[in-house]
């Protein structure tokens, strides 16, 4: 989430609740719009308790989706990298064509794919590089022991790299339902409508517009937080980035150098198909 952006948004809500308070309080009796106190600060408890367990709950359910999708993708860079050396054991060409389209596999998921999950319009499409090294390796039949443990080994690597590439893109489209947010708003909105009864023309201005700025800034805060947890791809501060598959990427070309093997991978640098 941009920074900036969500302090604005905190400093603005924070502001109308502040703006509001001042202006009921001008007509407000002296020890506020209720006759007990006491009997006030109890109901306000509740509902602040009851807020803040439903609060506690979502924020646990959208960071925890976050957390796989992040893992999801580290998970993701490494079985890359194994796949890369599993191939290694297959006969000419399948080797080089299987290493070319893993690495724009990885280049593909790095690029084009990442693009549109920051978008948010992946649906549900599927990497065309992992059909391409399906369709390399079904007509593959094992000839040695080799070549037989390196065929078993890549279908359980592709079986587990899809897995957690399920966990990285199953948030793309958020996990918080619409009725959650709903009950969230209105919860807040009846916090805010609350506090405004507890506007007291006999207090300093500075004093109702602390009570009213403190709960508007910090309720408008976690629901930004949730926010943020509901959509972890993002360029903004802690969003899930596709650092590990650059990094895999990296270690992937580090590697074919080392043993000497040249690919020319048949993708551009974002992963997209080059013709001919």
């Amino acid at each position: 989430m941009n920074i900036v952006f969500g302090t604005l948004i905190v400093v603005l809500v924070a502001g109308v609740g502040i703006t509001a308070m001042l202006l009921v309080r001008r007509r407000a009796p002296e020890g506020s719009y209720f006759s007990d106190g006491d009997r006030a600060s109890g109901v306000f408890g509740v509902l602040a308790t009851g807020f803040s367990v439903l609060l506690g709950l979502i924020v646990f359910l959208a960071f925890t989706t976050y957390d796989e999708s992040r893992a999801g993708a580290e998970e993701e860079a490494v079985v890359v990298t194994q796949q890369l050396q599993t191939a290694q054991f297959f006969p000419d060409p399948v080797r080089a064509e299987l290493t070319g389209e893993l690495i724009c596999y990885g280049r593909y998921v790095a690029g084009e794919e990442w693009d549109r999950l920051e978008a948010g319009t992946l649906a549900d499409a599927v990497n065309p590089w992992s059909v391409a090294m399906f369709d390399t390796v079904q007509p593959i039949e094992p000839t040695s022991g080799s070549e037989q443990s390196a065929y078993d080994r890549w279908l359980d690597e592709t079986t587990t790299r899809q897995q957690a590439r399920n966990d990285r893109v199953h948030a793309v489209a958020g996990v918080i339902p619409a009725p959650l947010w709903i009950v969230l708003f209105f919860v807040s909105a009846v916090i805010f409508a609350f506090m405004l009864f507890f506007a007291d023309s006999g207090e300093r201005a500075v004093t109702q517009a602390l009570l009213m700025g403190s709960v508007t800034a910090v309720i408008t805060t976690l629901l930004l937080l949730i926010v943020f947890f509901d959509r972890p791809f993002q360029n903004g501060v802690g969003g899930v980035q596709p650092d590990s598959m650059e990094r895999a990427l990296v270690i992937v070309q580090e590697s074919l150098d080392a043993i000497g093997a040249e690919v020319e991978p048949p993708c551009d640098d974002r992963g997209n198909p080059i013709d001919g």
